[in-house]
């Protein structure tokens, strides 16, 4: 049975007063270490990366017996050593801390060069540690997103449990395109094989011949949707939760080229089905956050986004607004309609138009029925009009994706899909109700030319309605920690001209 032969910080700060006056054994890396007297008391700030917080090791001339030992640290001992430490656990003195460790022994276990360690003791901008992929997990703010991220993985598996999903995995190599915009990674391996030369007179003679590793265009998944309808058809209800891949020359701050998506997909459900799905699982996941990660939570709303703590407890406190896509729309024509906001003509010269937007919202991009909103008028809809998440439903069919179910409006003819807009970041979850019916789905895949048989397949045998969504892990994780940066939420960022490590 694996048992460890030391004390994590994490154990040890939720239930701190049972330690005092016990021995311990701690192992971390050296977080600060300030010296006092002539080599003859230091503290040490030491942080094991299971929490935020550090410990306060003392380290008194007058606890060792081994003079080498206290030689090394006071010689040795800076930022980023990693030593492995033993003591005994007494009541603070110093204000801030309910306890500190007197130490008895300490032994280092990795040296670290102080004027070349790039992890400096002084704040260090997002950006520059960016650069240091490999290194950057040993801030606070890198440290504290992994802890997160691990636990928003946590619940998410938890919820899905919880609601009777099971978790199947999807392909990463497929022949598909899901989302039909041909932003995939194409893979162009090939098989080398001796083969027969086909000729009179040739007996045993063999040429060197290359060939496509697979027997079709092969490239690396944009969505496990596809494939996690299939499953689904047999299981009921399933989610998939792994990597994704678009090559999309995007350089936002929104988008990377890999990336993480939760994609859960239900039988027998209709749109507000899928839509309270969709609230739960958010509200499951930030509610257990709040409950269990409250630390991190703090640290970010004090250093990154003073609204943090506040914006989270929102999203409990109340229903999501839901408004279908033509209301949406009419909202923002209103706006402009009541000279709150006005979109940025190009036709009229600079100095005209700032004075006819005095005191006006801007919009860069135009608003009518059947554009497909962009970001700025997602962020208006939530950050100034509901403030709060937003639900928008029933888009125009000429935007979405082929597979959404039809309303069957003759005119303007809208799909079953809807995305769900938060403060901030903007479109966060995008999901749709499915065809289900055969022949409309064989009329639509041939009028674009999609040839997927197998999906077919699905509405050909045992078709029922269902539906799911697809949610990216990093932008619930920009939500959690009011980050702004998606390139700042995964250890390391892939994205065009970009793959540090």
């Amino acid at each position: 049975m694996f048992q460890r032969k030391y004390t994590l910080l994490k154990n040890y700060f939720t239930k701190e007063k049972s330690f005092i006056n016990n021995k311990i054994i701690l192992n971390g890396w050296i977080d600060s270490m300030r010296v006092q007297g002539n080599n003859s008391l230091a503290f040490i700030k030491l942080n094991d990366g299971s929490c935020l917080n550090s410990i306060q090791i003392v380290v008194n001339s007058e606890n060792f017996k081994e003079e080498k030992d206290l030689d090394d640290i006071f010689k040795r001992g800076t930022k980023g050593v990693s030593i492995y430490v033993e003591g005994l656990v007494k009541e603070s003195p110093a204000s801030g801390q309910l306890t500190e460790i007197e130490a008895n022994k300490i032994v280092i276990l990795g040296d670290t060069n102080a004027s070349e360690y790039p992890i400096a003791k002084k704040k260090l901008p997002l950006e520059h540690i960016r650069k240091i992929p490999h290194l950057r997990v040993r801030t606070r703010v890198m440290s504290s997103v992994l802890r997160l991220r691990h636990s928003c993985s946590k619940f998410t598996h938890d919820f899905f449990h919880l609601n009777d999903f099971t978790y199947v995995h999807t392909p990463i190599l497929t022949s598909n395109d899901c989302e039909g915009a041909g932003e995939t990674f194409n893979l162009k391996n090939t098989l080398k094989s001796y083969k027969p030369i086909e000729k009179e007179n040739s007996n045993n003679i063999h040429q060197l011949v290359e060939e496509p590793f697979f027997s079709k265009e092969v490239n690396l998944t944009v969505s496990g949707q596809l494939h996690g309808e299939t499953l689904a058809s047999g299981l009921g209800n399933i989610y998939t939760f792994g990597p994704t891949f678009r090559a999309e020359n995007s350089n936002t701050t929104r988008h990377l080229a890999e990336f993480w998506m939760i994609e859960p997909e239900a039988c027998f459900i209709d749109l507000n089905d899928l839509m309270n799905l969709t609230e739960d699982y958010i509200k499951y996941v930030i509610k257990h956050l709040l409950e269990h990660n409250l630390s991190e939570l703090e640290f970010f709303t004090e250093h990154f986004s003073p609204n943090l703590l506040q914006n989270l407890k929102l999203f409990l406190s109340d229903n999501f607004i839901r408004i279908s896509y033509t209301e949406a729309i009419d909202t923002l024509l209103k706006e402009i309609e009541d000279d709150k906001a006005i979109v940025r003509d190009t036709t009229i010269e600079n100095k005209k138009f700032k004075k006819k937007a005095k005191g006006k919202h801007i919009f860069e991009n135009d608003i009518f029925w059947g554009v497909d909103m962009s970001s700025e008028h997602e962020k208006y809809l939530t950050d100034v009009i509901y403030k709060k998440p937003v639900f928008v439903y029933n888009y125009p069919k000429k935007i979405k994706s082929f597979y959404m179910k039809s309303n069957g409006e003759e005119e303007n003819e809208t799909v079953q899909a809807t995305d769900l807009l938060v403060p901030g970041i903007g479109e966060l979850v995008g999901g749709s109700i499915r065809e289900d019916d055969y022949e409309k789905m064989k009329e639509i895949m041939e009028s674009k030319n999609i040839e997927i048989d197998w999906y077919l397949d699905l509405r050909k045998y045992g078709s029922v309605p269902h539906g799911g969504f697809g949610l990216g892990f990093e932008r619930l994780l920009l939500l959690v920690t009011g980050l702004s940066n998606i390139r700042d939420i995964i250890p390391y960022p892939r994205a065009p001209r970009s793959c540090l490590c």
